[in-house]
């Protein structure tokens, strides 16, 4: 239950953060590319990297309190971050044919997917 607590509680957090980071960047930016996701992606990213390992090989927390950083705050802050991780994972274990097609399918998938959803919330909305 206490992991569950710091899940919930870092998981606001990290949508707040997401939230703002994509408001300050959308402001500074501006223009139809989307700067604020990528920013997010990004730092995200490096965050799931830095703190996987900080918390795992330099810095003493509980494991509850890592749960919460790294799935609740990184898991509402942007979910590529998890994406990149599970790649990396794979690639350090030298499965190189399989973590392309992991981050080459989670690609064209997602696309594929978010096209057929867009598609028939569209087909369902005009009866």
């Amino acid at each position: 239950m206490k992991t569950l607590g710091f899940i919930a509680f870092f998981a606001i957090l990290g949508a707040i953060a997401r939230y703002l980071q994509a408001l300050v960047v959308a402001r500074i930016m501006g223009g139809p590319f989307p700067w604020d996701i990528l920013s997010i992606n990004v730092m995200g990213s490096f965050a799931m990297g830095f703190l996987f390992f900080e918390t795992l090989e330099r810095i003493t927390v509980s494991p509850e309190l890592r749960t919460g950083l790294l799935t609740g705050f990184l898991g509402a802050y942007t979910t590529f971050s998890t994406y990149a991780f599970g790649a990396l994972h794979l690639f350090e274990r030298g499965a190189w044919f399989i973590g392309g097609a992991y981050l080459f399918g989670s690609v064209v998938l997602g696309l594929a997917a978010t096209t057929f959803g867009a598609w028939l919330s569209r087909k369902v909305s005009r009866g």
